[in-house]
């Protein structure tokens, strides 16, 4: 297996809110929702950076695909993360988001390893953490 993730996908309980958090409130692009013609194949997909695509799919369909029991979610099992150029630009995103909303589990704080981020959930309790660090800039 090469080091590489093309699609991160989240499973959702309500497509349509998941959709309009995602491109309405974040403003991430996206064509919307696509697969409507097929049983449990409703998805959209955002453009993240080259390469990367980010997915909303609803948790019932991940279940019928994968064939395990949907579970309860549980927001810690993962987080994604947003890195950015600067401490101000955690601030400018965290109130974004909130705008948007998000649930802000966190506010933005000095970290103990010298960066600073904050936490949000979005609408489906999905942990993003939106983070300065000094040593992983983005290079855009």
């Amino acid at each position: 297996m090469k080091p590489r993730v093309s699609v991160i996908t989240l499973g959702v309980d309500n497509l349509e809110r998941a959709l309009q958090f995602y491109r309405d409130g974040l403003g991430l692009k996206t064509e919307g929702i696509i697969g409507k013609e097929f049983e449990n194949g409703a998805v959209a997909f955002f453009d993240l950076q080259a390469g990367v695509k980010l997915a909303i799919w609803p948790r019932q369909s991940i279940s019928h695909d994968t064939g395990i029991p949907p579970g309860i979610p549980a927001p810690t099992e993962f987080t994604l993360g947003h890195n950015v150029a600067s401490r101000a630009e955690v601030d400018v995103i965290m109130a974004e988001v909130k705008i948007a909303g998000a649930t802000i589990v966190k506010s933005a704080h000095d970290t103990f390893w010298g960066g600073y981020a904050g936490y949000f959930q979005d609408p489906d309790g999905h942990l993003w953490e939106v983070v300065w660090n000094p040593q992983l800039l983005p290079k855009d």
